[in-house]
């Protein structure tokens, strides 16, 4: 099952995509994929969705899968080869930094280069929807807490990310944590999203290419490590890292710049599309 909180014409509501057939249920309250999943209802609201009305995906705005999450919890430094390029060695137990909802926004909408900086990079990731919390979740049973999957833009503020050592700053700047297009459900990819292609593309020039195994720390163990210090909730997102090949790491650096668009795929999960524009 796929499913996306979007609008059309105007009217919010949920849409399902099933093969090249997109249908949607018109009305906030379907539309609230926060309740589903905190409520365990999400396959009841995919059916209402499946059953609505035939629309076709230009016609949609897609807006960010979580609109209010209890947490957004950011993985750095998660896959090896990016680990290396920061020169900040291989992580022992994962490097943990917050999102904020107020950063967040869908596909095909605009990440916004601020004015007070130029330093716009790109992060292709694997982000994780909790389907239901817990403390001291197994490793053997974490998956069973996955609602869904979807793509991920970490899209970083870099001379703000390194103002101090804590990157809070630079990675909640408005307008730059794109999610989405769907939330796919794990039936429809492998155990833990595991062995997808993913990539980053600007203005079609590849600049991130890894596979989703690459994970320094799984999806499963992930939550295992998380859930050992804290209690995770239904709905909270887990943005699981990002490969090599950002800009602040090439000779010369590259930034996003106003009027490029960045790509970021999945194999079996979507692409997410947004282009860039000057605040």
């Amino acid at each position: 099952m796929r499913l996306a909180r979007v609008t059309k014409d105007g009217k919010i509501g949920l849409a399902a995509k099933s093969g090249d057939t997109i249908t949607m249920a018109f009305g906030a309250e379907v539309a609230d994929l926060d309740a589903h999943i905190a409520a365990g209802s999400l396959a009841a609201a995919g059916a209402k969705a499946l059953a609505g009305e035939a629309v076709a995906e230009p016609d949609l705005t897609f807006l960010p899968l979580a609109s209010r999450p209890s947490k957004i919890i950011c993985l750095g430094l998660n896959y090896r080869d990016h680990a290396e390029e920061s020169g900040l060695g291989i992580p022992q137990f994962p490097v943990l930094f917050a999102r904020f909802p107020s950063s967040l926004i869908g596909h095909n909408a605009p990440i916004i280069l601020p004015k007070v900086s130029e330093q716009l990079d790109w992060e292709a990731e694997l982000v994780v929807i909790l389907g239901k919390g817990g403390k001291c979740i197994s490793e053997a049973d974490a998956l069973d807490h996955v609602a869904g999957y979807s793509v991920f833009n970490d899209a970083s503020i870099r001379d703000y990310q390194i103002k101090t050592p804590q990157w809070t700053a630079g990675k909640n700047f408005d307008d730059t944590g794109a999610i989405g297009p769907w939330l796919v459900t794990p039936d429809e990819i492998p155990a833990g999203a595991a062995g997808l292609k993913i990539e980053c593309r600007l203005d079609g020039v590849v600049m991130q290419s890894s596979n989703t195994s690459n994970l320094i720390f799984d999806v499963a163990n992930t939550i295992h490590l998380l859930s050992g210090f804290m209690t995770l909730e239904a709905g909270d997102l887990l943005v699981m890292g990002t490969p090599g090949g950002v800009g602040i790491a090439r000779n010369p650096q590259v930034w996003m710049k106003a009027g490029q668009v960045c790509e970021v795929e999945i194999e079996g999960v979507g692409l997410l599309v947004n282009p860039i524009v000057a605040e």
